[in-house]
């Protein structure tokens, strides 16, 4: 028996890289002859029967439900999901093989999408050389990514468009129905519960939350993004420069690293918050939503990043710690060599962690490595950490993103000091004109300086963060613990406004199956902690501009005064504080020192204050 092998795309070229780029989807909807081809094989994916193993419904179903093996690999073939032994999907959250598990599942969509692009530009037009042309932009076709760190909005084809216009077979352009906005159930897996069960077609902030007659609320969407921009560039840059070991980069699990976001904790948040109460939201059907591969690109681009920027880093052994898999059970210990199923590398040979380092081994690359020499480690590194400032930094080393992209290791030390903070207090990202996200070019005074280490260039500022540790399956389903900086009485008594409150700050996300009770070891796994960070210091700087220093004798009072939290059950009702008792929010800074050269801050020693949180609902166990 043949079974399919994950190989990723192959053919086509990308200059100065050794395989084509993947492109940000923002890009990709500008680039006339990739795209059409992007949207007609997606929706050949979408036509294709369920029961086809290449079809979109069975790629997607290899996340989560309908929890059947997928090409032979691994479980029992037909089981019943209601059955209490049985195993959840195949991919690996809360372990160490996150990031590499959805290396090859992405290839495997990628080389699926591309060989129907390829079919479909047989079909052009041979005059004017329209076929050879399209042809091309077959081989290379590869899977955007949707970098929301930098936009946390994804473009008005992904989100809004009901028609999109390409250049169809007979070279002409023509109108045709946007398959982006989602996948439609032929027909609804009686494996789905309720909502899902009554919704045909996968949905994004459904209105209402229950119920057949169900739409996505786009404007909902991207309102919810834009008030989570700045904490999304903030988590990752973060995340990028501050961690340095694979356990805490790789997962969500708590652990005794630095005070920054792991690679799984942003990107729960982004599953959370593109949902909203839909598909994205929930673990055992977001394989479904045509965004959850853009998203899932972008979680491989970061893996890519950061291993540039710890070459001598990757995965180190774990326990199967948040109910195993279908394939691994619950507590076995994974690694390096812990087979990837279901993605075969060769016949009866599935892809291992160890063999993942390279994207070029599954045909494609990313932008941000072009023209590099991979095989010099060092100058590697140097240049994406260059890259790395340029497109994130720009809320840690100054006022705007557009402000950060000059930055160079040589001017980052007089810049960090500089930082400035936009008026705005939702929590939105600065423009990239350089002024705030409603168009006002005010700023308020720098961030205040800290010369915490004597002789180290005086450049030592605090960094605010709220830790958050909960237990995983405290609510049912997935929920956000939301941050504001004022009074409890300022914050407004309907959830749904929460977000576009004036002292919002953020939130970390929590990402759960809500048909967990179907799993035995996912009941096994209540008491499973999770961890995230809040960042709190352009909130405090907007909030409290005339506190004049970011020192903790300044700051502390002042956030025992200001700090409040909420939580929100998936974009819905309000969650009583007294009904999470697992809820553990403390407050820690840390200082960060920028050395002539370097290129990023050097953290010093966290310290936490659960003086600031404790005695109240959620807050720090002691003091």
């Amino acid at each position: 028996m043949s079974y399919i092998i994950v190989t990723g795309p192959r053919g086509g070229n990308t200059a100065g890289a050794d395989a084509p780029n993947r492109l940000d989807i923002n890009d990709l909807v500008k680039i006339e002859d990739q795209f059409s081809l992007y949207v007609q094989a997606i929706a050949r994916m979408y036509a294709d029967d369920q029961s086809q193993l290449v079809s979109h419904f069975q790629i997607g179903g290899i996340h989560g439900l309908p929890y059947v093996a997928w090409d032979g690999s691994g479980g029992k073939e037909g089981s019943n999901p209601d059955d209490p032994n049985q195993w959840r999907g195949y991919c690996t959250h809360g372990m160490v093989t996150f990031p590499t598990w959805h290396r090859p599942y992405v290839a495997l969509y990628e080389q699926t999408l591309q060989s129907h692009a390829i079919e479909i530009a047989k079909t052009y037009t041979e005059a004017n050389g329209v076929r050879d042309r399209f042809m091309k932009a077959a081989q290379n076709l590869r899977a955007p990514f949707w970098d929301w760190a930098s936009s946390a909005v994804p473009p008005a084809e992904v989100i809004s468009l009901k028609q999109l216009n390409i250049i169809g077979p007979d070279g002409k352009t023509k109108s045709v129905n946007n398959p982006l906005l989602g996948y439609t159930f032929h027909p609804i897996d009686p494996s789905f519960p309720e909502p899902y069960a009554e919704w045909k077609m996968t949905l994004r902030h459904p209105v209402p939350q229950q119920g057949p007659n169900a739409k996505s609320n786009p404007q909902q969407l991207k309102s919810t993004m834009e008030s989570e921009q700045e904490q999304i560039t903030q988590k990752t840059y973060f995340m990028l420069t501050q961690l340095h070991t694979w356990p805490e980069f790789s997962n969500h699990t708590a652990s005794e690293g630095a005070s920054a976001n792991s690679l799984e904790a942003i990107h729960d948040g982004i599953h959370v918050d593109v949902g909203g109460a839909g598909q994205m939201s929930d673990p055992s059907v977001a394989g479904f939503d045509p965004i959850f591969f853009m998203h899932h690109a972008n979680v491989d681009r970061m893996l890519s990043l950061w291993r540039a920027l710890n070459p001598d880093k990757w995965i180190t052994p774990g326990n199967a710690e948040d109910g195993g898999s279908w394939t691994i059970p619950d507590n076995a210990q994974v690694d390096a060599n812990t087979d990837l199923t279901p993605f075969l590398a060769r016949q009866n040979d599935y892809w291992a962690s160890s063999a993942t380092t390279s994207t070029s081994e599954f045909g494609y690359t990313y932008p941000e490595f072009n023209g590099l020499n991979m095989g010099n480690p060092d100058s590697v590194q140097t240049a994406i950490a260059d890259k790395v400032n340029q497109l994130y930094g720009g809320l840690v080393f100054a006022s705007s993103a557009k402000g950060a992209a000059g930055i160079q290791p040589s001017d980052a030390q007089a810049t960090f000091a500089a930082a400035s903070v936009p008026a705005s207090g939702n929590g939105q990202a600065p423009s990239a004109e350089g002024g705030d996200a409603d168009g006002s070019a005010r700023q308020l005074p720098p961030l205040p300086i800290n010369p915490l280490q004597p002789g180290v260039s005086n450049s030592a500022v605090y960094s605010w963060v709220a830790r958050v540790r909960v237990k995983k399956y405290e609510v049912g389903a997935s929920f956000s613990v939301l941050f504001f900086l004022g009074k409890s009485a300022e914050i407004p008594e309907d959830p749904s406004a929460w977000r576009s409150s004036p002292i919002f700050v953020g939130g970390h996300h929590v990402f759960v199956n809500t048909v967990a009770g179907h799993c035995a070891n996912c009941r096994n796994q209540r008491e499973l902690v999770v961890e995230g960070y809040v960042h709190l210091d352009r909130a405090i700087a907007r909030d409290g501009s005339s506190l004049g220093s970011f020192e903790p004798r300044v700051i502390v009072p002042y956030l025992k005064d200001n700090l409040q939290w909420r939580v929100q059950k998936n974009h819905g009702p309000a969650v009583a504080l007294d009904q999470l008792p697992s809820l553990e929010i403390t407050v820690a800074a840390t200082p960060l020192t920028l050395e002539a050269g370097a290129q990023f801050p050097t953290p010093g020693e966290t310290h936490f204050y659960p003086e600031i949180t404790a005695g109240r609902p959620g807050g720090a166990r002691e003091n």
